[in-house]
């Protein structure tokens, strides 16, 4: 008699539950009720330089609308000619700039035109002797 009872008294109760469970994939209807937006809104340049009033910024100070800016403090990064990786090696003869042994040895290789093309892609274009 009690089991009946008590079976009564949980079907009678009104329990409070979550609406979704945590363990379960939220779907997308309930994670955005129609009307809200589904994730983060992008604005344009246009929509910045309206919002920010720059024409009230002094003209050196940089911003979207100046880009001029002053040179950076810090040097610029070598990067090998070949592979495009960072350099910290540069071939005396060649003045080519290499990131390991096998581009070096490639480096080696390469005739004088295909050096200069290299060198001048980076604006060091200097004859070789």
């Amino acid at each position: 008699m009690k089991v009946k009872k008590m079976e009564a008294e949980v079907v009678d109760a009104e329990l409070v539950l979550p609406n979704y469970l945590s363990f379960k994939r939220i779907q997308m209807y309930d994670k955005y009720p129609k009307g809200q937006s589904r994730g983060r809104h992008w604005k344009h340049l246009k929509q910045i330089i309206q919002a920010e009033n720059y024409q009230n910024y002094p003209p050196d100070e940089p911003n979207y609308v100046n880009i001029e800016s002053p040179p950076s403090m810090h040097p610029c990064k070598r990067i090998c000619d070949i592979t495009g990786y960072e350099a910290p090696y540069y071939d005396p003869k060649t003045n080519l700039r290499y990131a390991n042994t096998d581009v070096f040895k490639m480096i080696r290789s390469l005739p004088n035109e295909s050096v200069q093309r290299y060198l001048g892609m980076r604006n060091a274009a200097v004859v070789l002797k």
